[in-house]
């Protein structure tokens, strides 16, 4: 590709600013160009240099399209393309995909019946019209069945849309528990697109789904915005969603160029609706396209990316490269360290961590990464028993999790009866219960259970309350038969009766709750992983008090610490660390069955072992200087605990890459 327009910047010498890699991309004139950028390789600068040469060749800022995931990545991008061109990152067009999406229908949305000056709703306008439109709905169903939540509903549509499917598919292959609500949520979903067209409204996916269906559907502004993006540029290209990719592949017409830069061996959100094949596939739909690797490894010393590529080599479906490292050896192998059970893991990495800060790597420095969030649950635990600082990347502490409030809120009741709170928020989990309805079962609670406590030994509890209270309830008809199978439930789990032990009662009140929890969030199966990690996390405690106690002690030490404390060590899935890095990481939970994840085994779907394959590379990679990698033999040690035999990604890396460590 030619250029004929003068040079608007001030030129640089890329050659000695890149490495040759790096340089042969951002200089590349192929008119497609697919850029392979290994972890830890350079791709923000390779990307904003690319920009940088381009408008010093002339290309006019407003030509240049560049499409980010984050707003983070976008912002940054276009500060250091504003710092090497003095060219203002407002004159370029670049953004997430939704932000340009916006942008672009703020112009031509008209033409798909929206009116000037539509709105966009947040996540709080999503649920309150779904909210309304379920109690329109619903209205004819069984006075007693759980019916999903708005917010499972609107999980649902939104997996459907960025995957590029129907509902009604993705209700076949992901929910078919709310098979039987098909008709109803037939009515819903037409409904809200009705409602949201006549408020003048698009929701998040809206904004993809509408941009699309505009250059799909009207071929003057498709040819419009063809000829004002000359050179449009992605970035993670391997995170495309179906949506996304079919705008790209719009927008390139038949004079602009297209430069794909991402990495196939760090895609780990096709449960979202990213597909990798999109960048593997990228020189089948583009076949005059130039592939570059970029593969030096600024991050971590060559023990790590060892057996990075080793970790990565397992896989068959990828584009072949290998990271090489720029930095010199520390001489210290990652290491392997087996565990008696969790909770003795816990301990190893809460004990090396506080040796580690002793030593004087700040704890900003230091990452426990995980498979899944449950996974974190005792490092929680004894870090704080230690009084080590941490911050949570991957979502709310594991006790300040709702569905595991819901189950504690049951052990609080059984240990003191006259928890309100407690007892509301069990009740809330009833169909139809809100904060009077709550009332009335709280005064007819307390009316029977309360006396009785005043005149008997605490240890007496309840004492039977079931048909004595059942007898004073005033609760509306509807909401009776949950409130009898709640004070059954009471009854079963009385601790003067039964000699159950802690992880006994959460199991059982996890079973009780399972309607409640598979309406209510869309992604059951994680929360269940953690009520299973609860009872095992409660082991074999003897005495319900002391652990309620410590939990609620644990809770108040959790909070004592700031998360901007700059000494914080970071607790993160390995999906939310992704782009990040850390001079010492830890990787636990690194038994068969926990990682990879039991589902990807049991699936079937060898897609899905190689993005397990995927998501322990990009761990491993998060690493600079030291690397650990944990795994219980044993997680739990109660009636539940399972016996973890190590990963197979472990048993499958050369021994010689790695030194056990024996606990």
């Amino acid at each position: 590709m030619k250029y004929h327009l003068r040079p608007q910047t001030a030129a640089h010498d890329y050659a000695a600013e890149l490495n040759p890699e790096q340089y042969a991309a951002v200089t590349t004139t192929a008119r497609h160009a697919l850029v392979i950028a290994g972890a830890g390789s350079g791709k923000t600068r390779t990307l904003t240099y690319r920009v940088a040469w381009l408008l010093e060749q002339g290309v006019p800022p407003w030509r240049i399209l560049l499409l980010t995931f984050t707003n983070k990545a976008a912002r940054e991008m276009l500060e250091r393309v504003g710092q090497l061109t003095h060219v203002a990152p407002g004159a370029l067009w670049g953004g997430t995909f939704h932000s340009i999406a916006n942008r672009l229908l703020r112009r031509y949305a008209e033409h798909l019946g929206y009116r000037p000056g539509f709105t966009i709703f947040d996540s709080d306008d999503q649920r309150a019209l779904m909210r309304s439109l379920v109690k329109k709905h619903h209205g004819k169903a069984a006075k007693n069945d759980r019916f999903p939540k708005g917010e499972l509903i609107l999980s649902l549509h939104s997996l459907a849309v960025n995957t590029g499917r129907s509902w009604q598919e993705v209700l076949e292959s992901d929910y078919r528990h709310l098979a039987r609500y098909e008709d109803t949520l037939e009515a819903i979903y037409r409904d809200y697109t009705a409602r949201k067209l006549e408020l003048n409204a698009m929701d998040f996916d809206d904004l993809l789904c509408n941009l699309l269906r505009l250059l799909q559907e009207r071929a003057d502004i498709r040819q419009e915005l063809q000829e004002r993006f000359s050179h449009i540029l992605v970035d993670e290209y391997q995170d495309t969603n179906l949506p996304q990719e079919q705008i790209i592949s719009l927008l390139a017409g038949a004079g602009s160029s297209l430069m794909a830069v991402g990495d196939d061996a760090q895609s780990i959100y096709s449960w979202r609706g990213a597909d990798v094949k999109h960048i593997l596939e990228f020189a089948q739909h583009y076949p005059q396209a130039e592939v570059f690797r970029i593969t030096t490894n600024y991050r971590s010393v060559p023990a790590i990316l060892n057996i990075s590529n080793a970790a990565i080599a397992l896989n068959t479906c990828q584009i072949s490269k290998e990271l090489q490292p720029a930095r010199e050896s520390n001489r210290i192998l990652p290491a392997v360290i087996p565990a008696p059970d969790n909770r003795i893991e816990a301990r190893f990495v809460a004990q090396r961590i506080d040796e580690l800060m002793a030593g004087g790597i700040p704890g900003r420095e230091i990452a426990v990464l995980y498979r899944a969030h449950y996974h974190s649950t005792d490092v929680q635990m004894e870090l704080a028993r230690n009084h080590i600082p941490y911050r949570i990347t991957s979502g709310l502490r594991f006790f300040e999790q709702a569905h595991v409030k819901d189950v504690v809120a049951f052990l609080r009741l059984l240990s003191n009866p006259g928890d309100e709170l407690a007892f509301r928020r069990i009740v809330s989990t009833f169909p139809r219960v809100g904060e009077a309805t709550a009332g009335k079962m709280w005064a007819s609670w307390s009316a029977c259970v309360l006396p009785h406590l005043q005149q008997h030994a605490p240890s007496a509890q309840l004492m039977q309350p079931h048909s004595e209270v059942l007898a004073k309830a005033a609760v509306p008809a509807a909401v009776r038969p949950h409130w009898t199978a709640f004070l059954s439930l009471m009854d079963s789990l009385h601790p003067a009766d039964k000699n159950l032990l802690p992880s006994e009662l959460v199991a059982t009140v996890h079973a009780y709750l399972e309607p409640y929890l598979r309406a209510t969030y869309e992604n059951y199966d994680e929360r269940e992983d953690d009520l299973h990690q609860l009872a095992r996390t409660v082991g074999d405690e003897e005495n319900l008090d002391s652990f309620l106690a410590q939990v609620a002690l644990l809770s108040e030490v959790d909070h004592s610490a700031s998360p901007a404390d700059e000494d914080s060590v970071t607790l993160s899935t390995i999906h939310q660390a992704k782009g990040l890095e850390w001079k010492v990481v830890f990787l636990i939970f690194l038994g068969e069955g926990l990682f990879p994840h039991r589902r990807a085994l049991e699936g079937g779907d060898p897609s899905d072992m190689e993005e397990e394959v995927r998501l322990f590379y990009v761990a491993l990679t998060r690493a600079q200087d030291q690397l650990y990698l944990s795994f219980p033999r044993y997680n739990g040690r109660s009636y539940d605990s399972q016996f973890c035999p190590p990963s197979r990604f472990l048993r499958a890396l050369p021994s010689e890459l790695m030194e056990l460590w024996e606990l």
